[in-house]
């Protein structure tokens, strides 16, 4: 199989973004955005996908991280989108529930080349920290629109905030993993019957 790793970079008055990923790697992430949470968010996609990731963002944070947070998601999707090429032989179609304590969310994920966000989570309080929980919707809509991905993201249980973004970005990392897979029986076929993706 070809490499399946890709670098791009995005610049508008808002923000400057680098990001590298290589979709057969080891789970490393070398991040540096300025915004704590979101870095120990994209590290669970780098560790549980077995993604490589390496991101660079400078940002308006003087006004709040929105611009960040969205930015890196568009840019994000784009690098999976480069990676992925003609998606002959993945999986396409991944899926995952991860549990942490009293939190269970489920990610379903289709590399159909249509963008689509399904997003029902809702938390308890409205930061985490210091981060804004509205923004990871924002993350995820940024990631789609740009990757070509129907996204359907459920949280099903939980009560502490942290927990249940924690297991969003998990079990999305897990999914990624799943449909971005190579499919031996797939090899060189195009996993549709409309003949592309």
């Amino acid at each position: 199989m070809n490499s399946r790793t890709a670098s791009v970079e995005r610049n508008t008055l808002e923000t400057q973004i680098a990001v590298t990923i290589d979709l057969d790697g080891q789970g490393k992430a070398n991040l540096d955005t300025g915004v704590p949470f979101l870095e120990h968010m994209i590290d669970q996609i780098a560790r549980h996908g077995l993604i490589d990731i390496d991101i660079r963002a400078n940002g308006d944070r003087h006004i709040d991280d929105h611009h960040t947070v969205e930015d890196i998601g568009i840019t994000l999707g784009q690098a999976f989108a480069r990676a992925l090429g003609d998606k002959k032989g993945i999986a396409r179609y991944g899926h995952a529930y991860v549990p942490l304590d009293e939190a269970l969310s489920r990610v379903v994920i289709d590399f159909s080349g249509r963008p689509g966000l399904e997003y029902h989570v809702e938390y308890p309080r409205g930061m985490i920290g210091r981060f804004d929980v509205d923004l990871i919707l924002e993350f995820f809509q940024g990631f789609v629109n740009h990757a070509g991905a129907t996204l359907h993201i459920d949280n099903l249980r939980g009560r502490n905030a942290h927990h249940i973004a924690e297991t969003v970005f998990k079990a999305f990392g897990r999914a990624v993993r799943m449909a971005a897979s190579p499919d031996p029986r797939m090899a060189g076929m195009t996993p549709s019957t409309k003949g592309s993706l």
